[in-house]
């Protein structure tokens, strides 16, 4: 195995409300969406109708720029509702669930005795290609596209994030399946925590193993890229979250489109924290039980705190997701603010309080942000603590808001996701919305570049 690559920057954010190494229930719920928003660079095509009988594995979305990629029911049912926003934007399709599951048989099959065009295939046909997302800039990825390697991140550093060993760390077996069946699209590059001495993951075959050590964003696919082999322009890379990958063993080995995964209930506004079993698409509410009966009181994250999506209590889990987050809504105005330097309930990355005496607190964050967005720190030393990439932050984010795509490239647009500069985010003391700069960005440089 190769040496440690240790990432000396970074920031541990002591939220409250870590979940416990334990699965409270599964739940197969009564309705489940399929969004398509949730998957950047797809242009939906709808393929059923309200009343229309699914199984788990049928098609229902499919992309307009390719239709053989699809997107496919996480569960058998009849289709309950389409919904639609502004200017008849597809937004989700309801499916109602049986309560007898059937899948849609699509045979198993040895992926070591498959052509890559019969790899790419069978994830299309299944629904499981829109796991894959290609760098740079975070979409879809391209079946027709030749990347020079497809990478995994083993482990999550981000505040609260399912613990990877205690979700997967039974289907060691599928996972090593889904490598095989990667592997023959392009070499596969496995991220391991070294934190972690007798990882579950840690004797997987026909990949190359990285382990790596350090603070968040360390357990990011972007930053681990960053340091293994850095995307040049004209170059891709194919990334995945491990449990896509253990749904791409479950399909060659079984036949079946199976994308049920452990869900870590987090936050401080989390009754009970702990582990769910369900599929995309669930509805927040049915997720009541671990928040309570005060919804407008909590903010409903599909992800993490840093980066994660606000579902709203109507919202639904997030196709990629594996984590939800509750935590309380910040509405309270605090009298002098920052001027108190007694402030032991508030967390501070620079030692503005006296809390910084404490390290091992865990503090009941709230949405509270104590101001609003200032001028620019144009200090990028400020950013760089709390960033192990060999970017500059400031320079980036200008060069985006500018629109200088020049300037954009020099500065490392093809690095970087938001979720990666997440961190400056949070301890910018200017209350920039970094990443929805790299967002727009990047939006920029797909309009221009195509």
């Amino acid at each position: 195995m190769s040496e440690i690559i240790v990432l000396k920057r970074g920031l541990e954010v002591p939220v409250n409300g870590c979940a416990d190494l334990r699965v409270s229930k599964s739940m197969t719920p009564a309705t489940v969406a399929v969004q398509p928003d949730g998957i950047k660079g797809l242009l939906p095509r709808l393929l059923v109708k309200e009343g229309d009988r699914v199984l788990c594995g049928s098609p229902v979305i499919a992309d307009k720029k390719n239709p053989e990629i699809l997107l496919t029911a996480p569960v058998s049912g009849t289709v309950k509702e389409i919904v639609r926003g502004e200017k008849r934007k597809l937004l989700a399709v309801l499916i109602e669930a049986d309560d007898k599951q059937q899948s849609v048989d699509f045979g198993a099959k040895d992926p070591n005795a498959l052509s890559a065009e019969e790899i790419k295939r069978a994830l299309m046909q299944s629904g499981l290609w829109p796991v894959l997302v290609q760098r740079p800039y975070g979409t879809l990825a391209d079946p027709a596209a030749a990347p020079k390697a497809i990478f995994v991140s083993a482990f999550n550093t981000a505040p609260l994030a399912a613990d990877t060993e205690f979700t997967l760390g039974t289907q060691v077996a599928m996972i090593q399946k889904g490598i095989d069946a990667l592997s023959k699209l392009a070499p596969v590059h496995v991220s391991l925590n070294a934190k972690v001495k007798d990882s579950a993951f840690a004797k997987l075959s026909g990949c190359t193993l990285h382990r790596f050590q350090g603070k968040h964003p360390a357990g990011n696919v972007g930053v681990q890229i960053s340091h293994i082999s850095p995307i040049r322009k004209g170059e891709t890379v194919w990334t995945l979250p491990m449990h896509g990958l253990a749904a791409i063993g479950k399909l060659f080995a079984t036949g079946r489109y199976n994308v049920r995964r452990l869900v870590a209930i987090t936050g401080p506004a989390a009754i009970e924290a702990c582990y769910v079993a369900t599929v995309p698409g669930t509805p927040i509410k049915d997720f009541a039980p671990f928040y309570g009966n005060t919804p407008e009181l909590v903010r409903f994250i599909s992800g993490d705190v840093l980066s994660g999506c606000n579902a709203g209590e109507n919202g639904y889990l997030g196709w990629a997701d594996d984590q939800l987050t509750f935590i309380h809504e910040g509405t309270d105005k605090e009298l002098l603010g920052w001027i108190r330097p007694l402030r032991w309930n508030q967390f501070s990355t620079d030692r503005s309080y006296f809390s910084w005496l404490m390290p091992w607190r865990k503090y009941d964050m709230t949405t509270n942000l104590h101001g609003g967005p200032r001028p620019f720190l144009m200090n990028d030393a400020y950013y760089a603590k709390v960033l192990p990439m060999d970017i500059y932050p400031v320079f980036l984010a200008k060069a985006c808001l500018a629109g200088d795509i020049d300037k954009m490239e020099k500065f490392g647009i093809y690095e970087v996701l938001p979720e990666d500069l997440a961190t400056c985010e949070f301890v910018d003391p200017s209350k920039i919305y970094i990443q929805d700069i790299i967002a727009k960005g990047i939006d920029l440089m797909l309009k221009e570049m195509a």
